[in-house]
């Protein structure tokens, strides 16, 4: 800093201190930024001291997310302060003291964004022991990543609006362009429309929560689970561990099945297409035997009826239901197997087949 400033003063025509008022401008400037440091580094420590004797989430939050941009800001603001009383020129200061207004605009950004993830995480940990089938718990993890992602997007461009509005040249073109920004402005929104309703899109998902965090959808024809919901866009945990990426406007136009939206527990059948030989009481009985047997079975309804029949067969579907989405799938497949099974050991003539009266006369 210091060299810097010995190239500095001539460029800017005025006349260089001597060595000794540099080094002791430099001296206090270091000063200031450590005990800047010291001293947001003491507040923290009060701050998890105090964190660990009471049992709210928002003060561990913050000893665990926010010590590094506290400090940062700490040791700034400390500069700041002390850098008008070491004696610099003002060709020197100026310089100097706008690059730490920027530097502490844009740590008050880091600041504001970890402000935001101690709101999220104190949210989170109130309901980190919640059942997957809490509804609350689930959408109140939809509601505050939601307002996360939101803060996010406003924080990043008022930081960045407030530290560029610092320059000079940025004000002046900014005079300039705000004369034509009615046109400006109606050549944009055509332009980003798409965009816009997009954003809207995601804002009014968190609102109305058509969706929340781990519900259960069929999307595009594929079974899945909502993973992230971001501002403009939702991620699906497909079955088999991929990720199905969808705008948030698909969610807000087109139709989808969520199978999680009331209530976390499901029913479901299994169709069976069997030989009208079959006796659908024994059907009946052994299912009830399986479920008995069964860990995916919540014990909540069952039952078998016969839903169509043709000339072939009849359709016999079996009625289960589960606790959760995961139980329901296997309960479902582990349901049909052993039903197959059961009708291949005991009852072979009841397979499907197709009948046919053999002509045996001399024809």
């Amino acid at each position: 800093m210091l060299e810097a400033l010995k190239y500095l003063g001539p460029a800017l025509g005025a006349k260089v201190p001597d060595a000794g008022t540099l080094w002791l401008a430099g001296l206090y400037v270091a000063l200031a930024l450590g005990g800047g440091l010291l001293l947001a580094s003491l507040l923290l420590f009060v701050l998890k001291h105090w964190a660990s004797r009471t049992d709210t989430h928002v003060d561990d939050a913050i000893v665990d997310l926010m010590p590094t941009p506290l400090r940062l800001l700490g040791a700034l603001i400390c500069a700041r302060f002390v850098l008008p009383l070491v004696g610099l020129p003002p060709q020197y200061r100026s310089p100097l003291s706008h690059g730490l207004l920027v530097l502490t605009i844009l740590a008050s950004g880091w600041v504001l964004v970890k402000a935001v993830r101690v709101f999220e995480e104190a949210a989170n940990r109130r309901f980190e022991h919640a059942d997957a089938e809490d509804l609350r718990a689930r959408a109140v993890r939809t509601q505050v990543r939601g307002v996360r992602n939101i803060a996010d997007f406003v924080v990043f461009v008022l930081t960045l609006g407030f530290a560029l509005t610092t320059f000079e040249s940025v004000r002046q073109i900014g005079n300039g362009v705000l004369a034509s920004a009615g046109l400006a402005g109606i050549i944009l929104g055509f332009a980003a429309q798409k965009t816009l309703a997009t954003l809207l899109a995601g804002v009014q998902l968190t609102l109305t929560q058509r969706i929340r965090v781990d519900d259960i959808v069929i999307i595009e024809g594929e079974w899945g689970s909502i993973e992230e919901i971001r501002l403009t866009y939702v991620i699906v945990r497909i079955w088999d561990k991929r990720r199905l990426v969808v705008p948030a406007t698909y969610f807000i136009e087109k139709p989808f099945e969520n199978w999680t939206r009331s209530s976390s527990d499901l029913l479901g059948t299994v169709n069976l297409w069997l030989d009208y030989s079959v006796p659908v009481d024994d059907i009946r009985a052994e299912l009830k035997r399986i479920l008995d047997a069964s860990e995916h079975w919540d014990g909540e309804a069952w039952g078998v009826v016969v839903t169509d029949a043709n000339e072939r067969a009849m359709l016999v579907r079996p009625l289960v239901s589960a606790k959760d989405a995961s139980a329901h799938w296997n309960l479902r497949c582990e349901v049909r197997e052993k039903l197959i099974s059961y009708v291949q050991r005991n009852h072979p003539g009841a397979l499907p087949r197709i009948r046919a009266d053999v002509d045996q006369s001399g024809a």
